[in-house]
């Protein structure tokens, strides 16, 4: 059996919970809830939320059930959340977000983009310290 992954050493080394999940599940409904909880002004306690749920829980929030939970939990108007999740209020912003990635490179999360540099995955800080300051020397020759 292999030792700990480069992020789980990371992970623990920050004292971030997180559990090893057996299945990835689908996250569009999740994202069209945190685009309608930015509008409510909770969009970090909606993430906070669906973070903890996926990475610490391993739990599905691909079900509706639990992401209305999640509304409840950040201080959100359940009821409401049921609709725009029935309607697909966001549908069309998310796949705006979809598109604009897509058109930048984008593959993966997180993604870190600056000025021609990209970083992909979850890497130390010193990393993307490189990245602001080569960021910035790129800036810096281009004035």
């Amino acid at each position: 059996m292999s030792g700990p992954s480069r992020v789980d050493t990371m992970l623990a080394r920050e004292g971030l919970p997180f559990t090893e999940r057996k299945f990835s599940y689908n996250s569009r409904s999740a994202q069209e809830l945190a685009k309608w909880a930015k509008d409510q002004g909770r969009e970090d306690a909606f993430n906070d939320a669906v973070f903890r749920a996926y990475f610490v829980d391993a739990a599905n929030i691909a079900q509706p059930e639990l992401l209305l939970q999640l509304v409840e939990e950040a201080g959100l108007p359940v009821e409401e959340a049921r609709q725009v999740l029935a309607d697909r209020t966001f549908q069309q912003a998310v796949n705006d977000d979809w598109q604009r990635c897509y058109s930048l490179g984008v593959t993966a999360v997180p993604t870190y983009l600056s000025e021609g540099l990209a970083i992909v995955g979850a890497e130390p800080y010193e990393q993307l310290e490189r990245l602001v300051t080569e960021a910035s020397s790129r800036l810096g020759a281009a004035e």
